[in-house]
């Protein structure tokens, strides 16, 4: 008998301290620079090499805007449904 009550005793402490955890959190504030990106600079679409997949088929090279705009486009199109019906 003397067991249980200590048991429940410890499972109350464990509840307890379990509980009270979460009041220890700090808050988690982001530092803005006005004005500063804090990211990573992004770069244009076409300035990047076209990935190497077996799914993908575009025909344009790195700095080749048109190129890709075309490509994009082409893409856009074997996914329209309105065409692939006819």
């Amino acid at each position: 008998m003397i067991r249980v009550g200590k048991l429940v005793i410890v499972g109350a402490v464990l509840i307890a301290v379990a509980g009270m955890s979460g009041c220890g959190e700090k808050a988690q504030v982001i530092v803005y620079k006005q004005g500063k990106y804090q990211g990573k600079p992004d770069t244009k679409p076409w300035e990047n090499d076209p990935g190497a997949s077996l799914y993908t088929t575009s025909k344009w090279k790195a700095g080749d805007k048109s190129g890709w705009e075309t490509a994009l486009k082409s893409r856009n199109q074997n996914q329209n449904e309105y065409t692939r019906a006819e």
